[in-house]
């Protein structure tokens, strides 16, 4: 691993090393946690953007199909 350098307000650089120390982690880690959660968030933004354009009738059978899921229906299938 190659290490470098960022330019961060004090303040700020300060904040994430507490976030850090509370979580037992490297102000490394921490900032690869930071990364990886805004990374999910992309994602997660990207699927509910697919799924408010989905057509009414593909919506409706999702619907359905997810409760079905969560009551068990489709166990074993």
């Amino acid at each position: 691993m190659t290490a470098t350098t960022i330019k961060v307000d004090h303040v700020v650089r300060d904040r994430l090393k507490a976030q850090a120390a509370a979580a037992h982690r490297t102000l490394g880690e921490h900032l690869a946690c930071l990364a990886d959660a805004a990374d999910r968030e992309t994602r997660f933004d990207a699927l509910r953007t697919a799924v408010a354009s989905s057509p009414p009738p593909v919506l409706a059978g999702w619907t359905r199909e997810t409760e079905a899921w969560e009551l068990g229906e489709l166990r074993g299938r």
